[in-house]
């Protein structure tokens, strides 16, 4: 039987991606039923009112002739209006619940020598750190718009400094302040590495879900450029199983987590040595469990 992935060790570039496909592999059940319970509230909400959305969307196209003008006074309304805002909030509130998901499972993971936690352990970890990862994100967000709008290259730079605050603060269960100066320090010398490894990943996931999510989009895109010409309407079902579709591609972000949670392990052994020194503070242990047998003489 393959052991059980250690987090806490150094690592390389290409050991840190192949770490997080063997950490995901190894624990992909307890992944997944930790995702959908917890995140598939807000993947249910989004693909319905999605679907409403592009419904109404739909209607609106479809309703304007070949020479641009409405056939009837139908053009966007609150209805419209309010799905994309909910859309919006939902979107974001997916993409908080899922890194204190997976980053609290990780914790756990360690905390529990290695072992998967449950879902009633989650719950306890997602509840303590949403609003904390809430407000960091705010803050997040802020920090890279800055970044951004200063030449561009600041955010760049940014983006996996930054990235790095959270498993901080879920880790080691620490403040956004001490977690955000804790980034600088254990990224120091090693951006790079981490930089490279949530591109990479990042990358991955994108072509994935472009690879099922793009045929629907190129039938709606072919209608539109039909419309102009034939009035060909945009297809119900493509926009239905194309949001579906879109929504179910959101599990593949659970790898570009997994990803940020084994650079963060990395550096702080690097930095730090604490699996190391953990290990050193065990063998003092005289209760510790070594599954060896006993010394005969």
């Amino acid at each position: 039987m393959e052991p059980a992935i250690e987090l806490s060790k150094t690592r390389d570039f290409g050991e840190a991606i192949s770490d997080s496909f063997l950490f995901v592999r190894q624990n992909l059940k307890p992944l997944l039923s930790a995702f959908f319970i917890f995140c598939g509230f807000f993947l249910l909400a989004g693909t319905v009112i999605g679907i409403m959305q592009q419904m109404k969307a739909s209607d609106m196209f479809n309703n304007i002739d070949t020479d641009g003008t409405f056939v009837t006074e139908n053009r966007y309304d609150a209805s419209f209006i309010i799905a994309s805002i909910l859309v919006g909030l939902l979107s974001l509130l997916f993409y908080i619940i899922l890194p204190v998901t997976i980053l609290s499972f990780m914790a756990l993971y360690k905390e529990k020598g290695n072992v998967a936690p449950s879902n009633d352990e989650l719950w306890g970890y997602i509840k303590y750190y949403f609003l904390k990862v809430l407000g960091g994100s705010i803050l997040n967000f802020l920090l890279l718009m800055c970044g951004f709008l200063c030449c561009f290259i600041p955010g760049i730079y940014l983006y996996p400094i930054l990235g790095l605050v959270f498993p901080i603060m879920i880790i080691e269960n620490t403040t956004y302040g001490y977690a955000f100066s804790q980034s600088f320090r254990l990224i120091k010398e090693h951006w790079w590495m981490v930089f490279g490894v949530l591109f990479i990943t990042g990358l991955l996931i994108s072509i994935c879900a472009g690879v099922l999510t793009i045929p629907f989009q190129a039938v709606n895109v072919w209608n539109i450029f039909l419309h102009k010409f034939n009035r060909v309407h945009i297809s119900t079902f493509s926009i239905v199983i194309g949001t579906i579709l879109r929504e179910l591609a959101l599990v593949l972000y659970i790898l570009p987590t997994v990803a940020l949670g084994i650079c963060y392990f990395s550096l702080t052994e690097i930095k730090d040595a604490t699996g190391l020194m953990g290990r050193i503070n065990q063998l003092g242990d005289n209760n510790a469990d070594t599954n060896a047998p006993a010394e005969e003489y």
